[in-house]
């Protein structure tokens, strides 16, 4: 698989990364091993997960993806072969939550017990905390990376402005730099990172990786005009958002792009967002070994110049 530059990082990560947010969910113990082989033997190396996944399952606290990839490392004996990044900031199940520096010292210490190492790759601000001044925060991160406990810093869920803000903190106080953005796309939802976000990314090297790459499963090809929903726990709030006529135009059209390459639909998406200016990174999960190895697949898609522009075409959108 393709790997490429994160940012202004040293990090080489593959051109696809794996979403952990299943594991512990959707996918037991026995699940999230499978599809991790799967993804690392498809030349995969970049996990994502967070402190939070899935603290909104009946019976969890957070931190049981974590858990789960950390007993994968420790049995398959591979740290120096992925990449991890890892998230804070999101309510746990114990109430803590935010960007202090008490916080996040706190939280470190427990997602590196959790993941059995002894440094995160890419340590990111899961949403901003506007209650803690940005110099906390990225004086807190600088310190962890003077200490060796992790390599770099994102941000996930940050407007523009404030981003552009936090690059400024960081400049004038000689601390570590976000270096990686984390924001919600794909090609049914475009203008959210595409009016501000993208521009200041490309304009300061700083490497997007984005998640809802596959519209909650929208572009996966499960959901058809007329037909049922899937039982899924997605699928009601797939349902409010994508079930339009747009959003079954956008369908079609990468259906049919799909169909020329003798490739899935997922591929294409994959494919459309890995073509953005800058580097993208789209973040997709599985469950199986056979959607993993689907999920491989879309790195090596590449999209002709015509076909890129009548999926840019049919998704467009407008400034308001």
């Amino acid at each position: 698989m393709e790997t490429r530059k994160l940012g202004r990082t040293d990090l080489q990560v593959s051109a696809i990364c794996f979403g952990g947010n299943v594991f512990g969910w959707t996918a037991d113990e026995s699940a999230s091993f499978a599809v991790l082989d799967a993804f690392v033997a498809g030349g995969g190396n970049f996990i994502d997960t967070a402190n939070v996944y899935s603290a909104w399952v009946p019976g969890h606290r957070g931190g049981e993806s974590e858990t789960i990839i950390g007993s994968w490392v420790a049995s398959r004996k591979n740290r120096d072969k992925v990449i991890i990044a890892t998230k804070l900031g999101f309510e746990m199940g114990d109430g803590g939550k935010g960007l202090s520096r008490t916080y996040i010292f706190k939280e470190v210490e427990a997602s590196l017990r959790r993941l059995q190492t002894d440094y995160i790759d890419l340590y990111q601000s899961h949403t901003d905390d506007k209650d803690v001044p940005l110099e906390e925060t990225l004086g807190a991160y600088t310190d962890l990376i003077k200490q060796g406990k992790v390599r770099a810093i994102g941000a996930s869920n940050y407007t523009a402005p404030r981003l552009a803000e936090a690059l400024r903190v960081s400049e004038k106080n000689n601390f570590a730099r976000y270096a990686s953005l984390q924001p919600a796309y794909n090609l049914v939802d475009r203008a959210g990172y595409e009016q501000e976000l993208e521009p200041l990314a490309v304009k300061e090297n700083i490497g997007v990786i984005t998640y809802y790459s596959l519209a909650s499963g929208f572009l996966t090809g499960k959901y058809r005009p007329g037909q049922p929903l899937p039982e899924t726990p997605r699928a009601g709030g797939i349902q409010q958002k994508y079930l339009n006529a747009k959003g079954f135009a956008i369908l079609a059209e990468v259906e049919k792009v799909a169909q020329a390459h003798n490739a899935t639909i997922s591929q294409v998406a994959l494919a459309w967002v890995l073509s953005r200016p800058g580097t993208t990174i789209p973040i997709a999960s599985t469950t199986t070994v056979a959607q993993t190895q689907e999920l491989v697949g879309a790195s090596d898609l590449k999209l002709s110049a015509e076909e890129l522009q009548s999926l840019d075409k049919v998704s467009a959108w407008q400034y308001a």
